[in-house]
């Protein structure tokens, strides 16, 4: 007697489910925080403070971590930065209690385009960034501190941050956070309405968004990229869905075009024991 093997077909794969535990994921992030300070010997944490809801929420949450005395912010305006951002960026610091320098980048701007030159808008904020993260970095060392990340999972994934700038960081508590959890973990540990209802903003250049720039609403792209990375799911796939195909082949154009934003530098390998190839302790191992 024969018998015939039927094939069912698998049911769809869900859609990830991003809604997040508040008071789990904050206790996680915090630890963290807590943990890799107190194992390299830090007093504590400078970070970038600059008026919007991600490095709102990074300051929230190392406040928290380490008390308010070990946590130093830094507001760096540039001249055509609005003037609400530095307003709610020290309104903010008075709230947590934290200390928060306000550092003009104007003059290291200016500076260095009247030195080199920075005709474009793309390259004028990569300017701006990268002077930022040499105010934070030479603060950190006069304060033995580390330089606190505040750039989310959806800016990483998408490359939509600068390279040595914003990007650059000792730790960061909110890479694995997309900006819709951003949202909903900043309303739970009480980041300010006014903070969390502006539109996102790198501020960079008079009316400029996050969203006017990347072309799509973040709760857009936070749910092809959970299909895309989270679910590992085709392109195709997810079009079937019933997303756009231009927005999906775009996300995942730019998923993996911006890899080398996400990774230490590519060395060529010659020896037996190559950094990042062999060489590869974690960084708190023990001679």
């Amino acid at each position: 007697m024969s018998r015939r093997l039927r094939v069912v077909p698998a049911a769809p794969a869900p859609e990830p489910d991003l809604a997040l535990d508040p008071k789990a994921t904050a206790r996680i992030l915090e630890g963290f925080i807590r943990s890799e300070v107190e194992r390299t010997g830090r007093r504590g944490v400078v970070l970038g403070l600059s008026g919007g809801i991600d490095s709102a929420l990074s300051a929230c949450l190392a406040a928290r971590a380490l008390g308010p005395e070990r946590v130093y912010a830094v507001a760096m305006p540039y001249r055509t930065s609005h003037a609400g951002s530095r307003r709610d960026a020290e309104a903010l610091g008075r709230k947590l209690r934290i200390g928060v320098e306000v550092v003009e980048i104007t003059p290291i701007v200016d500076g260095f385009v009247a030195a080199a030159g920075a005709s474009s808008p793309g390259r004028l904020g990569n300017v701006m960034a990268r002077a930022r993260m040499i105010v934070l970095y030479d603060r950190s060392e006069e304060r033995a501190a580390l330089v606190l990340g505040t750039s989310n999972k959806t800016e990483l994934l998408l490359g939509y941050g600068t390279l040595h700038g914003d990007m650059a960081s000792a730790l960061n508590p909110l890479g694995d956070l997309y900006k819709t959890q951003v949202r909903d973990l900043a309303k739970a540990v009480a980041v300010p309405r006014s903070i969390r209802l502006k539109p996102p903003s790198a501020d960079l250049w008079p009316d400029q968004t996050d969203e006017g720039d990347l072309g799509f609403s973040y709760d857009e792209v936070d749910r092809v990229l959970a299909l895309l990375v989270d679910a590992r799911m085709a392109p195709g796939s997810i079009v079937a869905r019933g997303f756009s195909r231009r927005l999906v082949e775009r996300v995942a154009r730019l998923v993996v075009r911006s890899q080398f934003k996400r990774r230490l530098p590519l060395i060529a390998k010659v020896s037996t024991r190559s950094i990042g190839w062999d060489f590869r302790y974690p960084r708190d191992w023990k001679s």
